[in-house]
């Protein structure tokens, strides 16, 4: 936490005070889709809930500089989760994460390596550690490469006893039809870490996004059953909208043939001289 001197702390700096842009474009739209994706299944597990934030691309400032507020130290990760903080500050929302001001450390980090390493497993490692943040997440999006990756390719750290430790992931299972028979194999490259402080789990799928197939961090639920994003759940919702009306159809179709086969009946036996009340 950010300690000040009494004479100084009626006049930090918020949010409207330090830069909150360092004009330094991303360098790979995965660094952009990824978190802003997740931001969004988020809006739906959590609709009924205001004590989040979850921050895409946004300056967390974590050290103040008393002599010059705009040299205050700060880190940008590519997505970060706040908890027991406001989701919502204003008309105008937050311009960047300030700790004085918040008081609350993230709970957890995302880089995105899209391009090379850089400082994922350096700097930002060893930050993100001092900070006490707990949970960190590394997601490499880069395509295949010749030589062995340094890392895997999903990896999430937890902080235990002041340090970083890699956390072991749990295979996805689903269910698939083997000649025939309904089985249970392990979903291509699908794995997931819970993490019950948070009450969700974040993984890493291969899937089909806005007509791209490719590796998807999604969160999960304790059970390991992925949450859907807002088209697949407006798909979901508009198959079983059809399938109630297919059901309805053919309830209507079935009464009809059976009115028909009533009157048909009826029909005949007046034709032969009796009365169907009277039977």
């Amino acid at each position: 936490m950010v300690t000040v001197s009494s004479d100084y702390r009626h006049h930090l700096p918020t949010a409207e005070d330090l830069p909150h842009s360092d004009d330094t474009p991303v360098d790979n739209e995965l660094q952009n889709d990824i978190p802003n994706m997740l931001l969004h299944i988020l809006r739906d597990i959590w609709a009924d809930r205001d004590d989040w934030f979850w921050a895409v691309d946004m300056g967390f400032y974590y050290e103040l500089n008393t002599e010059v507020a705009e040299n205050s130290k700060c880190i940008i990760p590519d997505g970060f989760l706040a908890l027991g903080v406001p989701r919502n500050t204003g008309e105008w929302g937050r311009l960047s994460y300030v700790l004085w001001q918040e008081q609350v450390v993230p709970i957890l980090a995302l880089e995105i390596i899209s391009k090379k390493y850089n400082d994922e497993y350096t700097t930002k490692f060893q930050t993100y550690q001092e900070l006490g943040i707990l949970y960190y997440v590394i997601f490499d999006v880069r395509p295949p490469l010749r030589k062995a990756r340094e890392h895997q390719l999903f990896e999430v750290y937890k902080l235990i006893n002041g340090k970083y430790e890699l956390q072991p992931t749990v295979a996805l299972i689903q269910l698939g039809v083997q000649s025939g028979v309904q089985t249970e194999f392990q979903a291509a490259s699908g794995k997931m870490v819970w993490m019950p402080e948070i009450g969700l789990g974040i993984g890493c799928e291969r899937n089909l996004h806005e007509n791209w197939h490719r590796e998807w961090l999604y969160w999960f639920d304790r059970d390991g059953m992925r949450y859907p994003t807002a088209t697949e759940r407006a798909l979901e919702e508009r198959q079983a909208r059809l399938g109630a009306e297919a059901i309805a159809q053919r309830e209507t179709l079935i009464a009809q043939q059976e009115r028909q086969k009533n009157e048909k009946l009826m029909a005949y036996l007046k034709s032969i001289n009796i009365n169907p009340d009277q039977i």
